[in-house]
């Protein structure tokens, strides 16, 4: 059985980039999970991603992108104190199409750089 659960709020991490989506679905027999896209958090360089204490640096709202299959290993629980006040901040957001652009190209090359470097979840 999966630790995660639908409507689950999860973080995909990569150095100083947390993606933060919902999870629609845990496909256990492939052990994927289907999530739906929040947030993108980019952190100063200097700050681990667990800290709580510093707000990131650029926040990109991607709901409005694609859904991603992504193996379940990547994913971890995010924690209610670390993203209720990150939603918060997505309500004072842009959403012209120049804005939507920008979030799906910067969503695409981080999902990309998590796949080149972790080639073996992916096989």
């Amino acid at each position: 059985m999966s630790e995660f659960s639908p409507h689950q709020i999860v973080c995909l991490e990569h150095h100083n980039r947390c993606l933060y989506g919902e999870v629609i679905q845990v496909i256990e027999s492939r052990k994927m999970c289907w999530v739906r896209p929040l947030f993108l958090a980019i952190l100063a360089d200097d700050i681990h991603v667990y800290s709580q204490l510093f707000p990131p640096k650029i926040l990109i709202d991607v709901r409005l992108t694609s859904d991603l299959l992504y193996p379940t290993k990547l994913f971890r629980s995010a924690f209610d104190t670390e993203v209720i006040p990150l939603l918060n901040e997505l309500e004072s957001q842009d959403y012209s199409a120049e804005k939507i652009q920008i979030a799906r190209q910067q969503l695409r090359q981080f999902i990309v750089k998590i796949w080149q470097d972790n080639p073996e979840e992916f096989k």
